[in-house]
């Protein structure tokens, strides 16, 4: 009874998840990883539009990504499963450097000199493409990285400051992304994204590996599939949340004309 009440005392603690430092140094990492997402949003949506100025070429900036990260997600949600949480988490994150670095190139004067702004907008396109794959496993491996770190007790409240970073880091991103573009023009603006992740790498380096709890031979990659499939749909408030989020992303999808409200209307 008195560890009970004791667990119940420390779990009402607002800051208990955070006073863990493998978990502060989680989130401080993905804070800047989100956060140089989102001024990677902001940049290629406004980088894109003064290339083609087509609104429709913003739109298939978002269809490049959600292709690759719709097609991946079962599959990487099984390698996650199977894999060395810590090892996936950082490579997917200097996966996601590699790309910005090659959204660096494409901003030097070498190849806007040289190169006409349809192909540029092309290459751009490639690079989302790859980051959708990136993305379908660094998202569900920062989220499954929180329950290896946080005791059971403690993960309501790691949750809450999971979300609650996340979106500070989202909000805070596009708002900076805005800012610089005005400021450091496209380059600059890449220059600051790249660093903002190149931190968020070595932050998350400071993480402890994690024990593989699944072995890749205890069951097969479509059988683990159907498994989370019937998991899910079982599970009315999952599928009831998962349902709700999606259409929230798919209306919530309006932002990418910003830049068009921004240049032609504002």
């Amino acid at each position: 009874m008195d560890n009970n009440r004791a667990a119940q005392q420390v779990t009402d603690d607002p800051f208990a998840a955070v006073r863990i430092p493998e978990y502060k140094n989680l989130v401080l990492g993905r804070f800047c990883f989100i956060m140089s997402l989102r001024m990677m949003s902001t940049l290629v949506g406004w980088w894109v539009y003064e290339l083609t100025d087509d609104p429709f070429a913003i739109g298939l900036v978002g269809l490049s990504e959600v292709i690759p990260a719709l097609s991946m997600a079962l599959y990487s949600g099984h390698i996650i499963d199977i894999s060395e949480k810590r090892k996936l988490l950082l490579k997917s994150v200097f996966a996601y450097f590699c790309a910005s670095l090659a959204l660096l190139f494409l901003t030097t004067p070498l190849v806007t000199s040289s190169v006409d702004n349809i192909r540029i907008s092309y290459c751009i396109y490639g690079v989302i493409f790859c980051t959708g794959i990136f993305r379908s496993f660094a998202g569900p491996g920062f989220s499954a990285m929180i329950a290896t770190i946080v005791p059971r007790q403690y993960l309501q409240n790691a949750t809450t400051w999971s979300q609650g970073s996340w979106l500070t880091a989202s909000v805070m991103g596009h708002a900076m992304g805005g800012f610089m573009i005005a400021l450091l023009g496209t380059m600059g603006t890449q220059i600051i994204i790249c660093c903002l992740m190149i931190t968020a790498f070595f932050v998350l380096t400071r993480l402890k590996p994690k024990p593989v709890l699944v072995k890749s031979g205890d069951k097969r990659t479509w059988e683990s599939v159907k498994e989370g499939l019937r998991f899910v749909y079982r599970t009315k408030e999952l599928l009831g949340a998962f349902t709700l989020d999606m259409f929230a992303v798919l209306f919530g999808g309006v932002q990418a004309m910003i830049p068009v409200f921004a240049k032609d209307i504002l």
